[in-house]
């Protein structure tokens, strides 16, 4: 029999080594550079076949080119304006027409009732990018040539630029942060120097290789991006990528001391851990694909994003991880690296010892009844709140987090013009319809005024007529991302509807966002089940049973209302939020349900592995003191990462952080270490029927 020479032994892991060097030296890059193809016009991600929808493809007949308004205003420093100063400002946005940036010549500038304020609107290009703060500075250079007042900028365009200032940075302070934090909880809790960063360098490498496959994806118009898919890009690969290194080095530590051969070792730390690891990720991966069945756009554009990143964590720690660990062995885990072989594993030394997780067993062992019972009890106490939690979408004021100038610009724009001046209701209507849409239009509940699009935009002259359609803007009372604006709508669409002959369309940005609210409610009612159903497969064929399948969902379930009750009273009582964005709940359910059982699998799968040596009761016990550290670390890890998403001032990001790192622990903490621990140790070996398990003594 040939032997195998030292060399050859060596060859694999270093080979790997240095073709992941490759990568993250070439790759590592795109991880600051998904911005250049990312998009955060919201107008590319409304509902597909929603009515406002097709209004926005049906308006573009109406206009020299598609635009993105401006809403200047103007408060005069003396309280009243001058004739003077309104044609100063008419003036002064006139001279735009033309420039690089400006779309199409800016309205006259009008006068509030209260004759206090100007407003006029500037039509600027759609497609402006990285050059609309540019654009918007002239604007604001233009407007501030009217002596005696003090210029503001609202209206979609505003509220663009604030976005973009929001994720200007966000590859590099998101993270610098995110990786901040692992690294110091890493440090912290192993007490390692090179294992927190060979931990780090791999979701590194993952990370890179996930923002160049999603670039050259956007880059092809396969996938879209915008500034929260970017950011939560990052966190998801990081978070994943830490958990499964975090599991297979800890397995690897096992069998380090058990078997005393570095390459032995690492080969049986991916053998036992890989199942584990593998299901874990599909459940996250085919849970972000399950948005695809919703018809909100940017939910699609989460599910293929989120799957890339997860793939490519999983790769790094199946491929470079190992590795790594196989050419550094002890050294590690220095200066608290394993024994030599022969003085037992980690899981009996565990076992035996006065750690956290012996007592947390103990106490499980003798009243697995009452220990469940309890945490089922906290658990519903808490999900009791989660109706407080409303979904209609957050408003203006509350979309940033800090002060934002569009913000204040639309608070003085609602002071002295109705409120919904700047973004109108968008109508398309059947142009031998046109006095009883109108005049119906005009008698709606809510709506301040009713204006036909003419040709040339001159007012008085008659309507603009395309292909047998008019257009008319319908200026709303209510600030037009309210809950009043959004009734307008519906009273506008339930009467106009109802009109013979007008086949008319209502749009503009307040149905859109009305859209928005009621696809996001359809989407969870269709992705929720498809969730639930693939997780419960999966969980079936790894783990034998069906029962057991069926606790960790409900459980999992049950955490996940529970934090959206805590989330509930938080967000309003102590944060202000009136609610979160449409999209909320789902994201938070996504995550919360694929990763909670994620802590469930690489529990229970290690649980079932001691069980058939040891019966069930035995087997849980074991199975919980040998994964505890490694899952709770792994926990507090994922949830630091999250919580880095509260570093961009967005309502929506801040919403989600704070529901997942919440939610993590609460899983981490309480659901995985007490509740299903306690309840299959009541159950018994019944637990894992229908497999053979399910026959066993406990």
């Amino acid at each position: 029999m040939t032997r195998t020479p030292p060399w050859a032994r060596w060859a694999v892991p270093l080979v790997l080594v240095l073709v992941w060097l490759g990568i993250g030296g070439t790759l590592g890059p795109f991880a600051g550079r998904l911005g250049e193809v990312a998009t955060n016009d919201q107008a590319a991600f409304l509902p597909r076949g929603a009515e406002s929808t097709r209004v926005l493809e049906a308006r573009k007949a109406f206009e020299p080119s598609a635009s993105l308004p401006a809403v200047v205003v103007w408060t005069a420093d003396s309280g009243r304006v001058s004739t003077a100063q309104q044609q100063a400002a008419s003036a002064a946005l006139s001279a735009l027409t033309g420039r690089p940036g400006i779309g199409s010549a800016p309205s006259p500038a009008l006068l509030s009732e209260d004759g206090e304020a100007i407003e006029a609107v500037v039509p600027l290009a759609p497609d402006l990018g990285k050059e609309l703060p540019r654009v918007l500075d002239e604007v604001r250079r233009a407007a501030g040539q009217v002596p005696g007042t003090a210029v503001r900028i609202a209206g979609p365009a505003a509220t663009q630029e604030d976005l973009f200032s929001a994720f200007s940075g966000i590859d590099g302070i998101l993270l610098g942060v995110a990786l901040g934090a692992v690294l110091l909880i890493l440090l912290l809790v192993y007490r390692s120097v090179l294992l927190p960063l060979v931990i780090i360098i791999s979701a590194v490498f993952a990370l890179g290789l996930a923002c160049a496959t999603v670039y050259a994806l956007a880059d092809q118009d396969l996938v879209r991006v915008d500034g929260q898919v970017q950011g939560i890009l990052s966190i998801l690969v990081i978070g994943a990528a830490t958990d499964y290194a975090l599991l297979l080095a800890a397995r690897f530590r096992e069998e380090l001391a058990a078997r005393g051969d570095r390459l032995e070792a690492v080969l049986a730390a991916v053998r036992r851990s890989a199942g584990a690891i593998v299901a874990s990720a599909a459940t996250v991966a085919l849970g972000l694909l399950a948005l695809l069945a919703g018809d909100l756009t940017n939910n699609r554009a989460l599910g293929p994003v989120g799957a890339v990143g997860i793939l490519c964590a999983v790769l790094t720690t199946l491929t470079f991880l190992p590795a790594a660990l196989a050419l550094l062995g002890r050294s590690a885990y220095w200066p608290a690296a394993p024994g030599p072989a022969g003085t037992g594993a980690d899981a009996d030394a565990g076992e035996k010892g006065r750690g956290v997780w012996p007592r947390v067993a103990a106490v499980i062992g003798r009243a697995p009844r009452r220990v469940w019972l309890s945490t089922a009890l906290l658990l519903l106490v808490l999900a009791a709140f989660s109706p407080g939690l409303s979904s209609r979408g957050v408003p203006l004021d509350e979309i940033f987090v800090n002060d934002a100038p569009s913000v204040g610009a639309q608070q003085t724009l609602a002071r002295h013009f109705p409120a919904g001046s700047g973004t109108p209701a968008v109508i398309i209507a059947d142009a031998g319809q046109a006095a009883a849409v109108q005049e119906t239009a005009r008698g709606t509940a809510g709506v301040a005024g009713v204006r036909p699009v003419t040709a040339g935009g001159r007012p008085g002259t008659e309507p603009l007529v395309v292909d047998g359609r008019i257009r008319l803007d319908a200026t709303l009372d209510a600030p037009t991302d309210s809950d009043a604006a959004k009734e307008t709508v519906q009273r506008l669409r339930e009467r106009l509807h109802a009109l013979p002959g007008a086949d008319a369309l209502v749009g503009g940005y307040t149905a859109q966002q009305y859209d928005t609210q009621v696809t996001a409610a359809r989407d969870r009612t269709v992705i929720v089940p498809v969730v639930l159903g693939i997780i419960l497969l999966i969980l079936a064929g790894l783990l034998r049973s069906v029962l057991v399948p069926v606790l960790l969902v409900a459980t999992v379930g049950l955490n996940f209302l529970a934090t959206l009750g805590v989330s509930a009273l938080l967000f309003r009582h102590v944060l202000g939020f009136s609610g979160t964005d449409a999209s909320v709940p789902l994201y938070g359910f996504v995550f919360l349900v694929a990763l909670g059982v994620d802590y469930n699998i690489f529990l229970m799968s290690r649980v079932r592995e001691e069980a058939l040596r040891h019966g069930t009761r035995e087997g849980v016990l074991r199975g919980l003191v040998t994964t505890g550290g490694v899952i709770t670390s792994a926990g507090v890890v994922l949830a630091a990462t999250f919580a880095a998403l509260m570093v961009i001032p967005l309502a929506f990001l801040v919403q989600i952080a704070f529901i997942v790192a919440f939610g993590v622990l609460l899983d981490t903490l309480v659901v995985r270490s007490l509740l299903v621990p306690a309840l299959v140790v009541d159950i018994g070996p019944r637990a894992w029927w229908p497999s053979a398990l399910a026959g066993r003594d406990a």
